[in-house]
């Protein structure tokens, strides 16, 4: 097709989610390579995420535009090769087990602390916050530890475990705050020892370590975005490792991004680019690997605060990035802006939640009270 015929049946796709091309609307698309059409038309996500990166396109309001286009499902008008081929990797191949385990944490959690320090804020806390009274990112993330902790009614000498335990934050906090000692494991070699030395000094021992490996009892069990990166083929087998960790009357914590879908897809950009081997799960998936391993005590969902995280995120990178210039170049700074703006719309939009599901083995005897 020419790229005038490209062009028209872009403008027309475009023009369902109220955007226009070359328009005066924040969320209208400018584009600067007519190049732009082929390439979308042919790769779609990873070719619109390449393109912008290449800075082939822009737009004053990317979340803005993005929701327009996956509250209108214009995305499901571009399934190509590599929306087949990502799907087709996630179903037949185990991507998340033996050395596979190990890619997201070199290929994403070690791109750099200094990255993640500017900007995750006060706590390297990299997942959602809690916005029910928090007016600031800072405040945000507290009040989320906090949540997690009243939720496993933390008390002083009560030996927990986090999976995916990041920078050490979570567990920090909840020696700190509860009295707890603590266990954490992560595949990141950066974030294993930067945790170690933000937790020295507090009963806490932090393992670069797979979580299958684990086979000792714990009080409370957690785990905060972690899940993303376990793979449906490993879902039960990441239940059954909690079951045999979790002490009889003890209750597990998981906070995980949740899909509409079943099951869910990763997209081809995001798993490129961004976070390799991972797939968000879909609730029949959940539901289906906890079945007589677990009781469902809560199942609590605060989706739209991730879209109030993420742009808080994308304003501290944005305020650091002159610092951060001189060790990420443009390319990096238009990838990681397509992320953050990306994640934020799927939100905003409500395709994806965020989930915390609190679980005992055996049901709480009297009924469990849900914090909030």
């Amino acid at each position: 097709m020419s790229v005038e015929s490209l062009q028209e049946k872009a403008r027309t796709l475009l023009a369902h989610a109220g955007i226009h091309i070359n328009g005066d609307g924040p969320c209208d698309l400018r584009v600067h390579d007519e190049r732009l059409y082929a390439r979308v038309f042919a790769h779609g996500s990873l070719g619109l995420g390449e393109a912008y990166m290449d800075g082939w396109w822009d737009c004053q309001d990317l979340p803005g535009l993005f929701a327009r286009l996956l509250g209108s499902h214009l995305d499901q008008e571009l399934k190509t090769l590599d929306t087949l081929l990502a799907h087709l990797r996630a179903r037949f191949i185990n991507l998340q087990r033996g050395e596979h385990a190990y890619e997201i944490g070199r290929a994403h959690y070690d791109l750099g602390n200094d990255l993640f320090q500017a900007m995750l804020g006060k706590r390297l806390v990299y997942s959602c916050g809690y916005w029910a009274e928090a007016t600031n990112l800072d405040d945000a993330q507290e009040a989320k530890l906090d949540l997690v902790c009243r939720k496993l009614k933390l008390k002083p000498g009560m030996r927990v475990l986090d999976i995916g335990c990041g920078w050490g934050e979570a567990l920090k906090f909840a020696a700190e705050r509860y009295g707890v000692e603590g266990v954490g494991v992560t595949v990141s070699k950066e974030q294993a020892e930067f945790a170690r030395a933000l937790c020295a000094g507090l009963p806490i021992e932090i393992r670069l370590e797979d979580y299958h490996a684990l086979d000792e009892r714990f009080d409370a069990v957690f785990s905060i975005g972690m899940f993303e990166h376990v793979g449906g083929k490993n879902y039960r087998g990441y239940f059954e490792t909690v079951r045999r960790c979790l002490a009889p009357q003890g209750l597990f914590l998981l906070h995980t991004i949740g899909s509409n879908e079943s099951p869910g897809r990763p997209d081809p950009w995001i798993e490129k680019y961004i976070f390799p081997n991972s797939v968000i799960p879909a609730a029949s998936q959940v539901a289906t690997a906890l079945e007589g391993l677990f009781v469902v005590e809560d199942w609590h969902n605060f989706g739209p605060d991730y879209d109030r995280t993420l742009t808080a995120w994308q304003a501290n990178f944005d305020a650091a990035w002159p610092a951060l210039s001189a060790s990420y170049d443009e390319r990096f700074r238009r990838m990681w802006h397509f992320y953050l703006t990306v994640s934020a719309a799927v939100f905003r939009s409500r395709r994806d939640q965020l989930w915390q599901l609190t679980l005992s083995p055996d049901g709480v005897p009297g009924g469990y009270r849900v914090p909030r």
